[in-house]
């Protein structure tokens, strides 16, 4: 008999393991505790997404569109849909099945640059600035389109049972240049979870409460991503509701795979916040130095073997490249304690217990790009 997927679920978010993968998924779970911490677990390659989180999280700036131009609305409420949405649309990227990207080892970095249909250009960088607990620090900015999004991500995984929690504390902190009198729009992470590891099919989903908020508005949405219940509900829903101060002004309603929508509380037609099957390929491409120009530590030279094994499907090739890498970085760590050294983030620094990079943007656009460039590329702007 077909073993059939759900009616509700994702294609795209569900795995079936043949009966090696399965075999080790058993192996590997047979060594946990339920609520143990997975941070010095290590899961079978097959499992891996061939990027590292640092490039991950650029999902977020795949419809940069969203937010550009949003300094220019005079509505506060329009303002902050406006960066809902950028929030929104960064969900629907990801590989096919249950996968996780590579946990980025210490001192690892990822930097890339866009160029926009109108000739202005945007940059990012994010590194890992923290191995226990791991912490990856990003940054992204646009300077004439007056964006920036500053932020950090801590994951925390957790073993229960038929699934693997990913706690994603760490927020997105968006910036409109042209109006500092909003100061940051602060956004937290939902909670990724992955369902059926020991019986019945794996399944992705995202789940629980984060909020978005701009204190200095007083403007908030408390937006829950649903996890589809055992005997009802669906996969990848959310809803949310919209308050300005006290006074409830909307709900947002939908699927993250699909379409997302704002109704207004006074009534009115329903608005699209973002729309996957008619905008979702409109991705803004990165531009990443060839292999061979990057650093050492930089993610797609380091993980270049293991990327390559995933590709091949060499599940042995995979794990000794991987194993090469975590050897590296338990090495470098043993020759810091002998020495006495604590290490130093390049390009981030800890301000007020918040991550950000160690650049200021001058006020001029020109300016600002230059003085990015040679943050993120020193290399090139001594050449």
């Amino acid at each position: 008999m077909e073993d059939k997927l759900p009616s509700d679920t994702e294609e795209d978010d569900t795995s079936v393991l043949d009966e090696q993968e399965g075999s080790i998924i058993t192996s590997m779970i047979s060594q946990l505790r339920v609520g143990m911490d997975l941070s010095k677990v290590t899961f079978p390659t097959f499992v891996l997404e061939p990027r590292s989180m640092l490039e991950r999280i650029t999902d977020f700036m795949a419809h940069p569109d969203l937010l550009f131009g949003a300094e220019k609305v005079t509505d506060p409420e329009e303002r902050f849909l406006r960066v809902l949405q950028y929030y929104l649309a960064g969900w629907h990227i990801k590989p096919k099945g249950v996968k996780k990207p590579y946990n980025p080892v210490l001192g690892e970095f990822f930097r890339c640059s866009y160029d926009y249909p109108d000739g202005t250009q945007g940059f990012y960088i994010a590194e890992q600035v923290s191995h226990h607990p791991p912490i990856s620090a990003f940054f992204y900015t646009s300077p004439a389109k007056k964006v920036s999004v500053v932020g950090e991500l801590r994951p925390k995984s957790r073993f229960l049972g038929n699934s693997v929690s990913t706690i994603m504390d760490g927020e997105n902190r968006v910036y409109l240049l042209d109006r500092p009198d909003d100061g940051p729009y602060v956004i937290s992470m939902p909670n990724m979870y992955a369902r059926g590891i020991l019986f019945g099919k794996m399944v992705l989903e995202l789940g629980d409460t984060c909020t978005a908020r701009n204190d200095k508005l007083g403007l908030y949405a408390d937006i829950e991503f649903k996890t589809k219940g055992y005997f009802s509900g669906t996969y990848n829903a959310i809803g949310g509701k919209v308050r300005h101060n006290n006074t409830e002004i909307g709900t947002i309603s939908g699927k993250w795979s699909h379409v997302m929508e704002f109704k207004p509380t006074k009534g009115g037609d329903s608005r699209v916040l973002f729309d996957v099957q008619k905008d979702g390929k409109n991705l803004a491409r990165k531009n990443v130095a060839p292999e061979e120009e990057q650093e050492p530590n930089e993610s797609r030279r380091l993980w270049a073997d293991l990327t390559r094994a995933i590709q091949l499907k060499d599940m042995e090739a995979a794990t000794r490249a991987k194993s090469a890498v975590e050897d590296a970085q338990r090495e470098d760590r043993r020759k810091r304690e002998e020495a006495g050294a604590k290490h130093v983030p390049r390009f981030f620094e800890l301000v007020n217990d918040q991550w950000t990079p160690k650049l200021s943007l001058p006020a001029d656009p020109d300016q600002a790009v230059d003085a990015v460039r040679s943050f993120i590329w020193p290399a090139r702007a001594t050449t």
